[in-house]
């Protein structure tokens, strides 16, 4: 299975680790840490040092109850990061966002991935995206980050999920966009209560069946925490085991924040698989 993603081409015979770089002053588990381009730059760098096989660019936290920022406040965040890290990185840049004219900006900074937490469903993003050659990674999520943790409901969430993700990416496909520039990410915590997001763990194979490479993001979550005690600094152990269960059920790619650790980890995994 090849992944496709601006000028890279990454073959997911193995279990891949995008390494998350937060130039936020609230996100929910790193903010303030790297809110300056210099200090998001070297923390991006010592990723790949730790074997990170992407890197993910953030300027917008979306934990649950965040407040949104404007347009040019995220510009100002993520833009010199990637102009940096596009003349330095060795692996390919994510950009994290649902802002069509931030993906337009870090595109032409130098960005080779968009990562929606929206899937491409605001205005204009699907047309931004499909006149490129950047990978795709398309997200479910139920509600807004301001809304989505207040009352999560589900019929059956492993198959709305499913659909969802289903429906967006025939709308990309439909585009003329190949399907070797896409990802699925069926977005734990989003609009997901513990019992929703231990449901979609178990079931993820049912989600890698639609035949496109999936993305997981469990790392420091609170769903990790309701399971094994512990703030967002405490919950290493428990992220690990997120990742390792979710590449023997079918994940590609695993988007973390402590990545030497989880690269060893899935080292195992390769070997065992």
């Amino acid at each position: 299975m090849i992944f496709k993603c601006g000028q890279y081409q990454l073959e997911l015979n193995r279990p891949h680790v995008m390494g998350i770089v937060n130039v936020t002053p609230d996100s929910f588990s790193d903010g303030g840490e790297f809110n300056a381009t210099n200090l998001a730059v070297e923390h991006a760098l010592q990723l790949i040092a730790e074997g990170a096989d992407i890197l993910d660019i953030g300027g917008e936290s979306t934990r649950p109850g965040a407040t949104p920022v404007s347009l040019d406040e995220e510009l100002s965040r993520v833009i010199p990061v990637i102009q940096a890290l596009s003349k330095l990185s060795t692996v390919p840049i994510s950009i994290d966002t649902y802002k069509p004219e931030v993906m337009r900006e870090a595109i032409a900074a130098g960005a080779d991935i968009v990562n929606d937490i929206r899937a491409l469903q605001e205005a204009g993003a699907l047309d931004v995206v499909a006149n490129s050659n950047v990978g795709i990674c398309l997200m479910h999520m139920q509600g807004t980050p301001q809304t989505m943790q207040l009352d999560p409901n589900y019929t059956d969430v492993v198959v709305e999920v499913k659909q969802f993700l289903i429906d967006r990416l025939n709308a990309v496909l439909s585009c003329g966009i190949d399907k070797s520039r896409i990802l699925l990410d069926p977005g734990f915590g989003f609009g997901k209560t513990r019992a929703h997001n231990i449901m979609l763990i178990q079931h993820l194979s049912q989600l890698a069946d639609i035949g496109q490479p999936l993305l997981v993001g469990l790392s420091r979550k609170a769903i990790l925490g309701s399971i094994a005690g512990g703030d967002e600094q405490q919950r290493l152990h428990a992220g690990l085991a997120a990742s390792v269960i979710s590449t023997m059920k079918g994940a590609k790619i695993v988007r973390v924040h402590d990545v030497q650790a989880t690269v060893d980890a899935l080292k195992v995994v390769a070997a065992v698989l």
